[in-house]
């Protein structure tokens, strides 16, 4: 989807865009609602995976992943840039900590796991990766997760659309409208590949889950909002390109199946530190 309209351009690297990166608190409750939570046999792997049941969880946002891991036996700690975020993530029962994970103090604290669910491109993928290995215990598992969000054509390219239409200027406007699962799986290869670079975990695994979920009108329109691209756009363009997504969904019936991806890269800490 597209990330962003150019009225202030920031830097082509995600994680030098804070402007974007510090948006989806504009709406944190929609974002706790709608954002879809993650496979539990993901959560469940990575639990098995882990020499013990202290998470930490990079760019916890509202705790969507998080409560998860609570779920399942783990103590979880939030670390989360966006006041907003956090304070619902607090609310729902997370510890958090404000901070960027770059700028994080451990205070000589370690843990079992660390997750990063739908944040790690906001890190920094160097120092993001050699931070990941001090905080690890040895075994510990680091584990960067995350879904493709590629709605069906009869969707995605009414959104793509409109989307040229509210902001033609954006970087994004000339993208095809649904983008091909290689080039996500590219991405976490680069992820593996910084993660190697440090020589302190094993060799980094790729995981998939392939998954689908009915939905209708209003949980599409309710998610959209929450997506990189139209976190910052005004409420008319964003009521233009809801308008134009709504419609296209009525003439499905309603509503569509949205076939899920999730990604992780992930890979265990080696030997003592």
């Amino acid at each position: 989807m597209p990330t962003l309209p150019r009225e202030q351009p920031e830097p082509a690297q995600p994680h030098q865009a804070r402007q974007t990166a510090e948006s989806f608190g504009t709406d944190a409750q929609r974002y706790d609602r709608a954002r879809p939570g993650y496979p539990h046999d993901l959560v469940a792997r990575i639990v098995a995976g882990s020499p013990g049941p202290d998470v930490l969880d990079v760019g916890c946002g509202t705790g969507i992943a998080a409560r998860q891991f609570q779920a399942a036996g783990c103590a979880v700690l939030g670390i989360e840039p966006d006041a907003r975020m956090a304070d619902l993530a607090q609310a729902r029962g997370l510890r958090v900590e404000l901070a960027t994970f770059e700028a994080w103090e451990p205070a000589g604290r370690t843990f079992d796991a660390l997750v990063a669910a739908q944040s790690w491109h906001w890190v920094d993928p160097v120092a993001g990766a050699v931070k990941a290995a001090q905080v690890l215990r040895p075994n510990g598992r680091l584990a960067i997760f995350g879904h493709v969000f590629e709605p069906p054509a009869e969707v995605a390219e009414p959104f793509a659309a409109a989307y040229r239409q509210v902001a033609p200027d954006s970087p994004f406007s000339n993208q095809p409208a649904r983008r091909p699962l290689e080039m996500y799986k590219a991405g976490y290869a680069k992820i593996a590949d910084k993660i190697r670079e440090t020589g302190q975990f094993n060799d980094p695994e790729q995981w998939r889950f392939d998954w689908e979920q009915s939905c209708t009108r209003d949980q599409w329109l309710d998610l959209l909002p929450t997506t990189g691209g139209l976190t910052r756009l005004r409420p008319d363009q964003l009521t233009r390109i809801l308008g134009a997504v709504g419609h296209a969904i009525d003439a499905l019936g309603g509503r569509f199946t949205m076939h899920y991806t999730t990604l992780a890269t992930t890979a265990v800490r080696a030997g003592a530190p």
